[in-house]
């Protein structure tokens, strides 16, 4: 087989509206590379600003360079599994397309992978991002996904990481749920480490993410965390629940009683109990459905084996499709 069709690294990078960055990130990444046998795969998650025009000069001028353009905005996670799903490397190598990651930590990458691990995991150690909108709601984030799943890495939102291919073949992505490629490749049996690499102001464009991540985050930690520890065995979990609402009905319970012996209020006009049942079981209901409706989804794409993602374009090199 050809070159193109197994080269030793693969460079994914999704990328929503930075059109002003892909050029100087094309002309470092091929600097950085230079001894490596790569490929690159832009993936363009709808953008609305010229971005395709500038991928599309650059596959043009290049034998090594995939562009795969998705019909409207799909969202990071997508992106990055359509590039995972097409790429031919035996190393794959996420980046982000702004910029802010070094090509130059690519080699160092691959190296530290040699050693015998699985996943390399990117640490930006000293991040230049804005301290309350990113670097902090990241820190409180990496710290809870460490608690929860159990696997503790600093910087567990670095898109840098390097993986052998076929550590991300068993591995399906919804949500946000890219972020957590490590923890999920770990608890598969993977060897995980973390590495320090250089983050880089953002010079063009505007950040796509702020403080509202924070919340899809934390629901995509509990489906993990729930998807990992009880999917097996959902008796643990539904019968967790099923005990705290019989001890929240006890408590009640003995509310309404105390209030009927000790204040003489009458029982059948007290609205505690009911209004306390009615919301503890909305809530239950919620959790519940939530968690089963992440189950159905999931079952759904998988027994179709339907991505989570529509495809417009795909720009292959000339040599492969000659």
């Amino acid at each position: 087989m050809d070159k193109i069709s197994q080269p030793e690294l693969s460079v994914v990078i999704p990328l929503f509206n930075e059109a002003l960055s892909l050029e100087a990130l094309h002309t470092e990444i091929g600097h950085a590379l230079a001894d490596f046998d790569y490929e690159i795969l832009y993936v363009d998650d709808g953008s609305t600003d010229n971005s395709f025009s500038v991928l599309t000069d650059i596959q043009k001028k290049s034998n090594n360079v995939r562009v795969i353009r998705f019909r409207r905005n799909f969202g990071q996670t997508a992106a990055m599994s359509a590039g995972f799903k097409y790429a031919h490397g035996k190393i794959i190598i996420p980046m982000d397309a702004d910029g802010q990651n070094d090509p130059a930590d690519i080699p160092k990458l691959v190296t530290k992978l040699e050693e015998g691990y699985d996943i390399v995991s990117g640490w930006r150690k000293e991040r230049k991002d804005n301290t309350v909108t990113r670097t902090l709601p990241s820190r409180m984030a990496n710290w809870m996904i460490g608690r929860i799943t159990g696997i503790r890495l600093h910087d567990y939102g670095c898109t840098l990481k390097a993986y052998r291919a076929e550590s991300l073949k068993q591995i399906r992505l919804y949500g946000e749920m890219h972020r957590f490629i490590p923890a999920l490749a770990r608890w598969g049996g993977e060897k995980v480490v973390e590495m320090v690499v250089n983050h880089r102001p953002r010079t063009t464009g505007q950040t796509k993410y702020g403080l509202s991540r924070t919340s899809k985050v934390i629901l995509d930690l509990i489906t993990i965390k729930f998807l990992a520890s009880f999917s097996t065995k959902p008796i643990h979990i539904f019968g967790g629940l099923g005990v705290l609402c019989f001890l929240g009905s006890l408590l009640s319970g003995i509310t309404v009683l105390g209030m009927k012996f000790f204040v003489n209020y009458s029982m059948n006009r007290n609205p505690l109990l009911i209004i306390s049942m009615m919301l503890m079981m909305a809530a239950i209901q919620f959790v519940l459905m939530g968690l089963l409706a992440e189950i159905m989804v999931r079952t759904y794409h998988e027994s179709q084996d339907r991505p989570t993602y529509l495809i417009e374009k795909i720009l292959e090199p000339e040599s492969e499709t000659a």
